[in-house]
Order: structure tokens, then C-alpha cells, then sequence
């Protein structure tokens, strides 16, 4: 199917739907459809959108799917898979933009939603921390580890060395769980508190440790557990 060639007029009806609509005007499976229209104008891509969609088990799992693992599919090269990528992108920067602009504590809900965004998904265990000022706004969002399944390093004497580099007042542990359940282990607890006294001695707050998981989240501080 050509650019500009559409006998059965699909893809001016799909457009106008998502123009005309809201946020759930499109299925998951037309989102899907309509970013691969644009990487690939000349041929019929509703069947390849739902094989993405039956492949990976869901959206945000299409579009944080590694582009090699794309590539698998007969059917999407290059381009194809960078217009999925994109997507997590934009959605990403959005979503940290968000949680940026406000005290973080105020705005919980935007945090959960880039963080499910960024860490729902992986196949592997990452870890990180966000570091506030004393408004609770993010000074910083940083990467600590990004490890292979089920295994991540938390290292204590270097979390508290870069909240005082960058004289943070607080701090906001967070890693997912790869096997999707988000339920703390007796080691996340354990290393909270760690953290926890290590931040007491020097005046800085660790406010929570938030676990991600495909299932939802855990706050260690909502359950009571720090």
C-alpha cells in the first residue's frame, strides 16, 4: 500500500479517529498499527501491529521491546523498530518532565506512571535513585545498576557520596522485580534499612523504596515496612 494509495480509505478513517478522539480513541493494536504506517507507507501493516501485539503480550511491552528482539519479526527492520522505540521515548520524557516540575511527593502518581514507563517491562533488574532537594523536587534521576535478571547492586557508601556531592536532602530508592510481582524480598527490606541509618548519620532522608513490577508496584513505606 503506497503513500497516499488507500482504496478503502483505512488509514484516512484511522487518522481521523486519533485526531478527532481521546487518549483511548485507538485500540492498542491500531497505536501500534499507525506508528508502523509511518515507518512503513507502502504496505498493509494491521496484520504485522497485532503480531507485535501477540508477540510481546502487550503495548508498553511492544514498545520497550529491544530492537534486536523487533527485528525478529518478519517485517520490521530498522526503521520500523525506531519508530517503536521513539514512542517509549517520548512517553518517558513526558513522564519524568512531569515528576520533575513538582515536589515529588505531591505529584506521586506521575512518579508511579514514569516509572512504570521506564521499569515495568525489563527483563532485567535496574536499579535507581531519585535524589530531592528540601522542596522534594528531583535534583536528580540517577541509574545505579543495571543488571542481568533477578540481580542488581545497591551500594550504600556511593548512594550517600552522591546525595552529598549534590547536596541532596532526600532520597527515593527504587528497582523492579523481572518476574513482574512487585512484593518486596526479605533483601529489599534489608537494604533499605541500610540505607535508611547510613542516610540518618549524615541528614538525609530516604523517604521510600519503591519496587516496580509488571503487576503494579510496592511502596516498603506504604506496607509498613521501613
Amino acid at each position: 500500500m503506497r503513500e497516499g494509495h488507500d482504496p478503502s480509505g483505512h488509514r484516512n478513517r484511522l487518522r481521523q479517529r486519533l485526531l478527532d478522539g481521546g487518549d483511548d480513541a485507538l485500540a492498542d493494536h491500531e497505536v501500534i498499527e499507525y506508528l508502523l504506517m509511518l515507518a512503513i507507507p507502502q504496505k498493509d501493516v494491521k496484520p504485522l501491529a497485532r503480531v507485535l501485539l501477540h508477540r510481546f503480550g502487550s503495548l508498553p511491552a511492544v514498545f520497550n521491546a529491544d530492537p534486536h528482539a523487533l527485528r525478529q519479526i518478519t517485517g520490521i527492520k530498522d526503521t520500523a523498530a525506531a519508530a517503536l522505540k521513539i514512542a517509549r521515548i517520548a512517553a518517558r520524557r513526558l513522564a519524568q518532565t512531569t515528576t520533575a516540575q513538582n515536589s515529588v511527593l505531591s505529584s506521586w502518581q506521575a512518579l508511579i506512571d514514569y516509572l512504570h514507563i521506564d521499569m515495568a517491562h525489563l527483563t532485567h533488574e535496574r536499579v535507581r535513585v531519585l535524589y530531592l532537594n528540601v522542596q522534594n523536587r528531583l535534583l536528580l534521576d540517577q541509574l545505579v545498576s543495571d543488571g542481568t535478571l533477578d540481580e542488581s547492586a545497591i551500594y550504600t557508601r556511593e548512594i550517600m557520596a552522591k546525595a552529598m556531592e549534590i547536596g541532596a536532602a532526600a532520597l527515593i530508592l527504587v528497582h523492579n522485580h523481572p518476574s513482574g510481582s512487585p512484593q518486596p524480598s526479605r533483601a529489599d527490606i534489608q537494604v533499605t534499612q541500610k540505607i535508611i541509618d547510613a542516610g540518618r548519620h549524615l541528614g538525609i532522608a530516604v523517604h521510600d523504596h519503591v519496587i516496580i513490577g509488571r503487576e503494579g508496584h510496592v511502596s516498603l513505606k506504604a506496607k509498613g515496612l521501613i
